[in-house]
């Protein structure tokens, strides 16, 4: 079911406004690409709060004065987000950097300098997504794998 500022999950409640907006609309986005209530809020939420810690004043500004997320709002639906949604998600060195990409996905979510905070964010996703994070070394082996299934 969409939200809108007035009437959204009783979890963003004590988000900061801003957050929360964010939520909302990235949370609808999720529903119209097929997925569930129950996946779509953590994941919204979660990647709400990475922007807003990531957001300059300016863009932070920009969105505030943008229309409210309203439920009957129309999204571009992503062709692929049914594939990616159960998809395993993997932490790798890719030159230079250590990235989070969910198998089958055309780019990684996320590039860190540190491995620490790559597997963080790939342990985030997984759980969101409820599905497997595997984890390799910088010489491309596989060091673990995490199964966020069912869990």
């Amino acid at each position: 079911m969409p939200w809108n500022v007035d009437d959204y999950p009783v979890s963003m409640k004590n988000l900061d406004p801003l957050i929360r907006k964010k939520a909302i609309s990235i949370a609808n986005a999720l529903l119209a690409d097929g997925y569930n209530d129950d996946r779509a809020i953590p994941i919204a939420t979660s990647q709400a709060e990475k922007w807003f810690d990531d957001a300059t004043a300016d863009e932070k500004k920009a969105f505030h004065q943008e229309k409210n997320p309203q439920k009957n709002d129309k999204h571009a639906i992503n062709k692929n987000a049914q594939k990616l949604m159960d998809a395993a998600v993997t932490v790798q060195y890719q030159e230079d950097h250590w990235e989070v990409r969910s198998k089958g996905a055309e780019r990684a979510s996320d590039q860190f300098d540190h491995k620490d905070d790559a597997v963080t964010r790939g342990k985030e996703i997984a759980q969101n997504k409820q599905s497997v994070l595997t984890i390799y070394k910088q010489d491309g082996t596989k060091q673990q794998e995490i199964d966020y299934r069912d869990k």
